[in-house]
């Protein structure tokens, strides 16, 4: 190409450098929502048992094998991961509209008449060519577009972490409620073997002259009454571990599992960090602020859409008759388009005024998410202080209620009690252990309630 050719070209590309430096509209700030300055009357540090690795909070290593698994398996993970592969691809998209397309065709065309027969006329065509096409960024209306699809793309990365800090405390609190089932169960078959011992016994004294016969039947009575509470807890536990099984993407299985411990033994008091770490580490709270940023990009891609917009396009190339002498015909081409908008019965603005209040919307939403956030963490935070006390007064009920049946069977032997006395005490004693057992499950539930509440679990396991 000749120098007078690449010159204006180069004038061009450096003028629409210089102005595609502007970008109208209002940027974007986080709002204002004054946060509390403590999340917990007790918190004076800014250290939080969020930021342990979920593997040091659930140190079972039975559990463990089923969060991996879930993580790895789990059919909303691994939806959330294609969707962020999907935002990945439209980020680059808008990325890519900023620059100029460039295009290349090579056409060849052979025509021919011969009119009577005598009068052979070719007519043909053959041409190179490339084609250099921008849009100017005049206003900033494609920034704004690629700002929209990279909040969009990295909100899709929060999301998918809130999944996983989701999934890891659904799976630990499942777990948790099938050890506890089974030891309900157990503590229920263990009643049922006390109660056939006691249907003996009233029996015998029936039998022996010793009682009527309305003991001897209450406690026929007794026996069938709490035998039929263990189907109902196998068919809680298969329930539980087919959500389990559907956890981890895979169908229904028994689920390995440890036995319920007698006692879960939780710190006097965990860090829960400062009030503004909180909206740091929840991925949610951070997902609704990227849409926010994507609802301020979309009303900034609607208000440039009301100024006029300017395309530069150039061609060079090659075209003749003869395809010897294609390559020693070149030719240019540059030109330049300006759209404006001039009437549309008041399509743009009213664009730009939906885009405004869908914004308002985000910022509400972004309100919401924060205000749950702190509500999560502060429900939590009480949960986990009053489960020790909850498990204290049950234990010492527990232990009551097994020294009152010990006395009243002792009692009931040597005829001092009937056997309806003896009946209250062990159902008394029933109902304390189930409560003990579900105490234990309780204090377990709310460390995992706690550590979720706070955004623990969505990060990934330290690398050695």
């Amino acid at each position: 190409m000749k120098r007078s050719t690449i010159y204006p070209m180069f004038f061009l590309l450096a003028s629409s450098l210089l102005m595609g430096s502007c970008k109208l509209g209002k940027h974007f700030t986080r709002p204002e929502v004054n946060l509390p300055q403590r999340l917990d009357s007790m918190n004076i540090d800014s250290s939080s048992v969020a930021d342990v690795p979920w593997e040091q909070v659930y140190t079972d290593t039975l559990l463990q094998g089923l969060i991996r698994k879930t993580l790895e398996y789990n059919k909303d993970m691994k939806m959330a991961a294609a969707r962020v592969k999907e935002l990945a691809a439209m980020k680059r998209i808008d990325f890519a509209d900023l620059f100029p397309k460039l295009g290349a065709s090579v056409y060849g065309e052979k025509e021919a008449t011969n009119e009577a027969g005598n009068n052979y006329s070719p007519s043909n065509k053959f041409y190179v060519k490339a084609n250099v096409t921008w849009e100017l960024d005049l206003w900033g209306n494609l920034r704004w577009a690629k700002d929209k699809s990279m909040a969009d793309f990295l909100g899709s990365i929060e999301n998918q972490r809130a999944l996983k800090m989701s999934l890891i405390a659904q799976m630990a609190q499942s777990y948790f409620e099938l050890v506890a089932l089974d030891n309900e169960l157990s503590i229920v078959r263990q009643t049922v073997n006390a109660r056939r011992e006691g249907l003996y016994l009233a029996r015998i004294r029936y039998e022996g002259g010793l009682t009527n016969e309305t003991p001897f039947r209450q406690a026929q009575v007794e026996l069938a009454r709490t035998t039929t509470l263990i189907p109902d807890l196998e068919k809680k536990i298969a329930v539980k571990e087919n959500e389990i099984a559907f956890l981890m993407g895979e169908y229904p299985k028994r689920i390995h599992r440890a036995i319920l411990p007698e006692d879960v033994l939780l710190p006097t008091a965990l860090p829960v960090g400062l009030s503004s770490t909180l909206l740091e580490r929840r991925p949610d709270v951070r997902q609704s602020e990227q849409s926010l940023i994507a609802a301020n990009a979309a009303v900034g891609m609607a208000y440039t859409n009301l100024f006029p917009r300017l395309s530069l396009t150039a061609s060079v190339g090659s075209e003749s008759k003869e395809l010897e002498n294609v390559l020693k015909s070149p030719y240019h081409l540059l030109s330049g388009t300006l759209l404006a908008p001039i009437f549309n019965m008041g399509k743009n603005r009213a664009l730009l005024k939906a885009k405004k209040a869908a914004y308002e919307q985000a910022v509400y939403a972004y309100e919401k998410a924060v205000l749950n956030a702190f509500k999560d963490a502060r429900n939590a935070i009480i949960e986990f202080n009053k489960a020790r006390e909850i498990y204290e007064t049950r234990l010492r009920l527990e232990q009551a209620s097994k020294s009152s049946l010990e006395l009243a069977n002792l009692q009931y032997i040597n005829g001092v009690i009937g056997y309806l006395d003896l009946l209250d005490a062990q159902r008394g004693y029933l109902d304390a252990q189930i409560g003990l057992s579900n105490s234990i499950r309780d204090k377990q539930i709310t460390l995992v309630l706690l550590y979720k509440a706070l955004g623990g679990g969505w990060k990934e396991p330290e690398k050695n």
